[in-house]
């Protein structure tokens, strides 16, 4: 008599390997993740609500670190001065060196060497600034404000001191690409700088990381949940799967 045999506890151990390989990977993705995120990220509470509506105060955002070099018009970020204080900071760049920022036109905007610039992230409806101002950025430098604009304590403020309230690129520790706590929100890049020299910058590996930290995390519970199944499975066969003792050969004729 011919037939073909199958081995149920030859497809436990199978099935033991794979889930232990499933697990394997997950934990490279998970604990690889989180080593990259903190290479590459730094976290950072926003102390007040000068930067509303984009960042509340107090949520805790990821910005990516970067050097001075790498900022671009529009972007929001981490910066340390001692003549602002001396600790860290949170504003958004409007001008960078060699632009000449004037605040407000004939319809309450920004302009950047006379282009008018729409800020959407700003209080609808109220001017960019409630203070008028005109200023050269020196090169190297950065012209920093708030969103909120009637609140905040920024560029505007250092006016009358040297470099006309700008600082330095290299003061910038990093920038913020991703909101995580209370809600979860990735920060656009403002359009209305991109036609300006230089563009806008493109957005950190946060949605990478993101997706190799829960992908992981999915591998690691599919993993661990094969052991469990698998014995209730067996345990409804009369088997189980792995012991050799409780394998059972079949043959088909």
């Amino acid at each position: 008599m011919s037939g073909t045999i199958r081995t149920e506890g030859g497809r436990g151990r199978l099935g033991s390997v794979l889930s232990g390989l499933v697990v394997a990977v997950g934990c490279v993705l998970f604990l690889g993740g989180f080593a990259w995120g903190a290479a590459v990220y730094q976290p950072y509470s926003v102390p007040s609500d000068s930067m509303t509506p984009a960042l509340a105060v107090g949520s805790k955002v990821l910005a990516q670190r970067i050097d001075g070099d790498e900022v671009r018009r529009g972007d929001i970020v981490i910066f340390n001065d001692p003549l602002w204080g001396d600790v860290p900071m949170v504003k958004r760049v409007v001008g960078v060196g060699g632009d000449t920022v004037v605040c407000c036109d004939k319809d309450g905007r920004l302009t950047i060497d006379g282009k008018a610039i729409e800020e959407p992230y700003t209080r609808p409806g109220a001017p960019a600034s409630g203070q008028k101002f005109s200023a050269t950025v020196p090169e190297g430098k950065l012209f920093l404000l708030g969103d909120e604009r009637h609140n905040s304590l920024d560029s505007r403020t250092h006016l009358e001191e040297a470099g006309q309230g700008s600082v330095p690129s290299s003061a910038v520790t990093a920038r913020v690409d991703a909101v995580a706590w209370p809600d979860t929100d990735l920060v656009e890049r403002p359009t209305a700088f991109a036609a300006l020299p230089g563009g806008v910058s493109e957005r950190g590996p946060v949605e990478p990381l993101f997706y190799a930290i829960v992908g992981g995390c999915v591998l690691i519970l599919a993993g661990a949940a094969y052991g469990p199944v698998a014995r209730l499975a067996g345990r409804r066969s009369g088997t189980r799967p792995g012991d050799r003792s409780s394998g059972r050969e079949t043959v088909d004729a």
